[in-house]
């Protein structure tokens, strides 16, 4: 992909397009709140939705337009999300992803460190990259927590 295409989304979706303030100190400190929001955002729509990137312009009304519900019965919980958007079967298949892997890490997280819960995580974010490259070697996230 095309790194102009990055700083182009940056600047013109997320409001990384300048400040009009003399203060370097604030503009720092808002630039790299932004960067930090923006890498979030795209580790968890590229969990959400593997396969490609997806601008804010579009993954943001796609998985924030919707209200959920907790509902509770015969011992058994459940959410029920209504969405607003259009693409209901883009977005279920994105939630019933999510479901899977949050479903598999439940199973595992009461023996896995935080760093290792971590890495499962990104294991699966970057499953996606794996199989698009070829990659012959399984790439290990590590962090430091």
């Amino acid at each position: 992909m095309d790194s102009n295409n990055n700083f182009d989304e940056l600047k013109n979706q997320w409001g990384w397009g300048g400040y009009t303030t003399k203060d370097v100190k604030s503009c720092r400190l808002m630039s790299r709140i932004i960067a930090l929001i923006y890498n979030w955002w795209n580790l968890y729509v590229r969990l959400a939705l593997p396969g490609q990137h997806h601008e804010a312009i579009t993954s943001r009304p796609l998985l924030l337009t919707s209200v959920g519900r907790l509902t509770k019965h015969s011992g058994q919980k459940k959410i029920i999300v209504t969405s607003m958007h259009g693409s209901t079967k883009k977005l279920a298949r994105a939630y019933n992803h999510l479901n899977i892997i949050f479903k598999d890490l439940k199973l595992a997280a009461p023996q896995l460190s935080v760093a290792e819960c971590w890495s499962r995580i990104l294991a699966n974010i970057t499953k996606t990259f794996e199989a698009q490259q070829g990659a012959t070697e399984r790439y290990e996230p590590r962090f430091l927590i």
